[in-house]
């Protein structure tokens, strides 16, 4: 047993015992989290999607020149472990080395782990120049940044002279499949050593080598390096498609005495498992529209403040003394922080380990509601209308259908035998401004000839905005009593014109029962004109700019719908908005939001409608009740009511037809 190995074997074993052990309590910490995590299903596209995002890097890529830096980096460090792991075997038994896959084989493999030992120090060197001479907001400050930085790059560099003394030492067979080593070795003759010395500094760097990677063991579990153990597993377990229905409380079960987060221990395991994945790059932040328009949710600073508080509290939650555990609501998490949030999903959609910000915002509202009777006081109002008059407005159930005066349109009670059911919606049946809309594609239906009806009056709130507030009692009483209705009438198939019935009808009525074929209003329109039954023919000489409503495109990926309607318009010019498909920015109205006042910093409906201003288009086109208001609402606070106008594709598509 030579030197090395007497001493390798216990300095190895004591490190990674050490290492294994805070995984381990890491791991302990996040199971004693008392909510229920994902279901595992689809476990063939799990896989799929964990090689594609993790070892394809494909979400990481999103962003070009950042997301090269980190693919190199991570593609680098898989190679360069074959290495360390060589380095490791050899040291403790010289003779054990990798060279048994073959001569080609391990050529092929000392080549990469050369190339890549290059392409990593380059890739460090920019991200250092991103960092600390560009310094993007988003990226913060951070000293773990700086020491990781510096622990790859005197890695690269310890690997870099290893090889290039070693090659001036004994010039080993493989030399030939080293060129930056070799280019290395050239330099580092200019020095003039012995052939001994030259052995001896190739240890000595073997050891710095080798001592940095044990040193990188023993921080991992204590820095945001972490994510490099818990991303795979988080894209493994990443919520599939774009739909995400929230998670359902049984508020029969007596067991259950508390309703949403108050504590960090309140959340799920698979948060947890968000927290440790984070790699702070700071993208959610970038296209974050409450941060962006200066309100105090920052999605990376949530995640990392809940960490936090998780660590905070870890000997309390791994004693499962619950009863101590500090509230989730901090001095870092404030209820501001929380209700700033437009649930829009872009810091979800951003994330390229599929961290779920909006399930933690979900859980703590429904806490701060349903536990503390704690929210902005305008919701109130909101309740009480949506309890008495199934309606967000202060408006009559009794009056849902006048919209429809003159337009002879059946109820389901009148006549069930149709094409589908038209959910209108409360927007659409009490607001002035939609109610236009929702006569506009009445009118594409008729001249379509399309058989339809309405519920009228049994229609009721869908209760997407209670349940996004965080009144999941109340949604839950709306949603069954809609569903008793719907299945009353047998329904199977609906059209609406508005995302958020949408996205609650398609998505979350389906664990009460309620089971439908559900259809945004711009795929049926789509539907209409390609089958001939729609025929636009009138022109339209103007320029119009489309904005994404987030529960349309974001919750649902619907994207290309829309712009179809209007590319069939005769004339119409499309143009697209700076921020648009996933990146576009959120009205300001989902979440709940729509019936809160901006208090803080700018209205995020104006910071919107300043990006479609830019665009010179005199048509701002929506398809959503909610971006209608807001987008309205924005245009006349930047006095351009006069020259630009705000309208649905229906009706744009209703005045060429």
């Amino acid at each position: 047993m030579t030197w090395q190995t007497f001493v390798f074997i216990p300095l190895a074993s004591l490190v990674f015992g050490y290492s294994f052990y805070r995984f381990f309590i890491l791991y302990k910490l996040m199971l004693a989290h008392q909510n229920i995590g994902p279901s595992l299903d689809q476990i063939k596209a799990r896989i799929w999607t964990a090689v594609t995002n993790v070892l394809g890097q494909k979400a990481v890529l999103r962003k070009k020149s950042a997301g090269a830096m980190h693919a190199i980096i991570f593609w680098g460090f898989i190679i360069i472990s074959l290495g360390t792991l060589e380095q490791f075997v050899t040291t403790i038994y010289q003779t054990a080395n990798f060279e048994f896959i073959g001569d080609k084989a391990y050529l092929v493999l000392v080549f990469l782990q050369d190339i890549f030992t290059f392409g990593v120090l380059l890739a460090v060197l920019y991200a250092a120049y991103r960092r600390y001479i560009l310094r993007p907001e988003a990226l913060g400050k951070s000293k773990d940044a700086t020491i990781i930085l510096s622990f790859i790059a005197l890695l690269m560099v310890a690997i870099l002279f290893t090889n290039g003394f070693t090659i001036l030492a004994h010039t080993p067979w493989f030399q030939g499949a080293m060129p930056v080593a070799l280019y290395t070795s050239v330099l580092l003759s200019n020095l003039g050593l012995s052939p001994e010395m030259n052995m001896d500094f190739s240890v000595f760097f073997k050891w710095a080598h080798m001592l940095i990677v044990l040193g990188f063991a023993v921080y991992i579990p204590r820095s945001k390096h972490l994510h490099i153990v818990a991303a795979a597993p988080n894209t493994f377990l990443r919520t599939l498609g774009r739909s995400k229905p929230m998670q359902s409380i049984n508020f029969e079960n007596e067991k259950i005495t508390q309703y949403g987060a108050a504590k960090i221990s309140d959340l799920s395991w698979k948060d947890a498992l968000d927290y440790y994945s984070c790699t702070e790059c700071g993208r959610c932040q970038e296209v974050c529209p409450a941060w962006n328009t200066g309100k105090p949710l920052s999605p990376k600073l949530l995640i990392l403040d809940l960490k936090e508080n998780l660590y905070r509290n870890k000997e309390k939650i791994l004693a499962k003394k619950y009863a101590e555990v500090s509230p989730v609501i901090d001095a870092n998490v404030t209820e501001d922080v929380i209700w700033a949030c437009t649930t829009c999903r872009a810091c979800e959609i951003a994330c390229p380990v599929f961290i779920e910000q909006t399930n933690k915002i979900y859980d703590i509202r429904r806490n701060l509601v349903l536990m503390e009777s704690k929210f902005p006081t305008e919701v109130q109002t909101v309740f009480k209308n949506m309890e008495t008059n199934a309606t967000p407005w202060a408006f009559s159930s009794q009056d849902r259908a006048k919209w429809a005066e003159g337009l002879n349109i059946k109820t389901m009670a009148e006549d069930s035998n149709v094409d589908f059911l038209l959910w209108v919606g409360c927007a659409g049946s009490y607001d002035e401004r939609n109610k236009k809309v929702v006569r506009a594609f009445v009118s594409l239906l008729k001249k379509a000839e399309i058989k339809f009806a309405i519920l009228g009056c049994e229609e009721k709130c869908t209760g997407d905005s209670a349940r996004r507030i965080g009144n999941e009692y109340l949604f839950q009483t709306l949603a069954k009593e809609n569903i008793e209705i719907l299945n009353k009438y047998k329904v199977k198939k609906i059209v609406t014109t508005c995302p958020h019935c949408f996205n609650t009808l398609k998505n979350e009525y389906k664990v009460f029962g309620g089971n439908y074929e559900v259809i945004h209003h711009s795929e049926y329109i789509v539907e209409l004109i390609r089958s001939g039954k729609i025929k636009p023919s009138k022109s339209i000489e103007e320029t119009i700019t489309f904005h994404d409503s987030c529960y349309l495109g974001r919750w649902n990926n619907i994207y290309e719908a829309p712009r179809a309607v209007l590319s069939a318009i005769p004339s119409a010019r499309l143009i697209e908005m700076q921020s648009s498909h996933d990146e576009s920015m959120c009205c300001g109205a989902g979440g709940g939001r729509m019936w809160m006042e901006e208090k803080i910093g700018k209205r995020v409906n104006i910071a919107r409608t300043e990006q479609a201003l830019k665009t010179g288009a005199g048509i701002v086109a929506s398809s959503c009740p909610f971006c209608m208001t807001m987008l309205s609402d924005g245009v006349k606070a930047k006095e351009m009511a006069e020259k630009v106008k705000v309208l649905d594709i229906a009706e744009l598509l209703d005045r060429s037809s």
